[in-house]
């Protein structure tokens, strides 16, 4: 497959994904795995998702303490529809796809939105999608790919929620309290956040300036995974302190499907309502 042009995003091929996850093309799973292991090449659901037209647009690979593990860890790689290639829309589907090839993990299938004016990709949480997760186990190929239909057919419903999303706004106070959950899905409390809770809201671009819901929850996103904010606070040893970029596999998926939930008790009335029992007593 040769790239294609994609506003922020191609299509990678075969020679750029074995480039930047080569435990994608394991021809074996690592040493010593259980009799009962199945192993299902992760380059062979690469080649049936293609078939069905979903196309790789981003990958990466987990960071190895263990040299052994070299070549077998975790890797994940996002996918998008490709008559959606080159779709004009501010957001398209996109399927999330994780394995490794050291029994650390079995196969997992989330649904994902990529955000053309940002290139935020963002994890649907649980309540909007449940992930699907395959064992190692007796798994068939075809399971995988034909389970990523699942999400095809979840788009209608995910293009209403962000129409509901957009249409929500939010105070300066609702805005704040999203933002103050969301750094605490991150850092452990505010005192060992980098930033100031404000800044987490801060728009890097004019079109993320708003008061609805989708541009706070893309700002915030953005802002906590991608990093790179700071609002010149220094830590003892008078170093600025700035958000770093979230790297590990699972800890981006984990944080961004936080985030989603957020907005879906946004929506529900849920996250709000402690706050406004407080201030009614």
């Amino acid at each position: 497959m040769n790239a294609m042009s994609n506003f922020k995003a191609e299509a990678l091929n075969d020679e750029t994904l074995r480039q930047r996850a080569p435990s994608i093309y394991a021809s074996t799973p690592i040493l010593g795995v259980s009799t009962r292991y199945t192993f299902v090449p992760t380059a062979a659901i690469l080649s049936g998702l293609r078939e069905l037209n979903w196309v790789p647009v981003q990958v990466e690979e987990q960071r190895i303490r263990i040299e052994a593990r070299r070549g077998f860890q975790k890797h994940l790689i996002r996918f998008r529809r490709e008559e959606q290639m080159r779709s004009l829309s501010e957001w398209n589907l996109e399927l999330v796809l994780v394995n490794s090839h050291d029994a650390g993990c079995a196969y997992q299938l989330h649904a994902g939105v990529f955000r053309r004016i940002c290139s935020n990709g963002l994890v649907l949480s649980e309540r909007s999608f449940e992930a699907i997760r395959l064992r190692h186990h007796g798994l068939l190929p075809g399971a995988v790919v034909q389970s990523s239909l699942r999400l095809v057919e979840a788009l209608p419903r995910l293009g209403a929620m962000i129409e509901e999303f957009t249409r929500r706004t939010l105070t300066n106070g609702e805005q704040t309290l999203f933002a103050r959950r969301a750094v605490l899905l991150r850092y452990r409390n505010l005192e060992q956040a980098p930033i100031q809770v404000e800044t987490a809201l801060k728009a890097r671009r004019q079109e993320d300036e708003g008061v609805d819901l989708w541009r706070t929850l893309n700002r915030v996103s953005e802002n906590l995974l991608r990093g790179g904010v700071s609002d010149n606070r220094r830590d003892r040893a008078g170093r600025l302190r700035s958000v770093r970029q979230l790297r590990g596999i699972d800890s981006q998926v984990n944080l961004n499907k936080g985030i989603w939930s957020l907005a879906e008790q946004v929506i529900s009335g849920e996250l709000f309502h402690e706050d406004e029992q407080r201030l009614s007593e």
